[in-house]
């Protein structure tokens, strides 16, 4: 038994491990296509406490890049994948990393008083492609923070 399982740990660990130097990679990617695209960095992997989640269990989010493009703060996530045979990167920024990413930009505008400073939500795909350049994709404005504002009651109950 502790000969499977020894079998196993090895090999788990390089793909965890080919995993995250995926990631890193194509941030390190994401960075330079902004910065060829006009964008100025501000932070990589920024984290920070965000509050609890509904068990009450402490909650931190992260944001991978924060960039200015021209004169509007740009908070972006990154994705890479080495194949978008199955699904395009961006698939997997669905409502729940949009939200979590939104929280953490307003700690980060309140913490640096930046809550008057114009700002987006921009997404960055990355696939790394066999055989070939990387392909890289920039959408402005991927989401915006108003989804996730809580509406104002405008009626009357009676």
């Amino acid at each position: 038994m502790a000969e499977i399982l020894s079998v196993l740990k090895q090999h788990i660990r390089p793909v965890v491990r080919a995993a995250s130097e995926t990631g890193l990679y194509g941030e390190r990617l994401a960075a330079d296509y902004l910065v060829a695209s006009g964008y100025r960095l501000v932070l990589a992997n920024f984290k920070v406490p965000v509050g609890r989640n509904k068990k009450g269990v402490a909650v931190t989010g992260e944001i991978d890049i924060i960039a200015i493009d021209d004169d509007t703060l740009c908070f972006v996530e990154v994705k890479t994948r080495t194949s978008d045979e199955f699904a395009a990167p961006l698939a997997t920024v669905n409502l729940r990393k949009q939200r979590q990413i939104t929280r953490t930009a307003r700690v980060y505008r309140r913490i640096f008083g930046l809550r008057e400073k114009p700002y987006r939500y921009d997404a960055v795909s990355v696939v790394l492609q066999r055989n070939g350049e990387p392909k890289i994709d920039l959408l402005k404005g991927f989401w915006s923070e108003s989804k996730f504002r809580k509406k104002a009651w405008t009626g009357d109950i009676f």
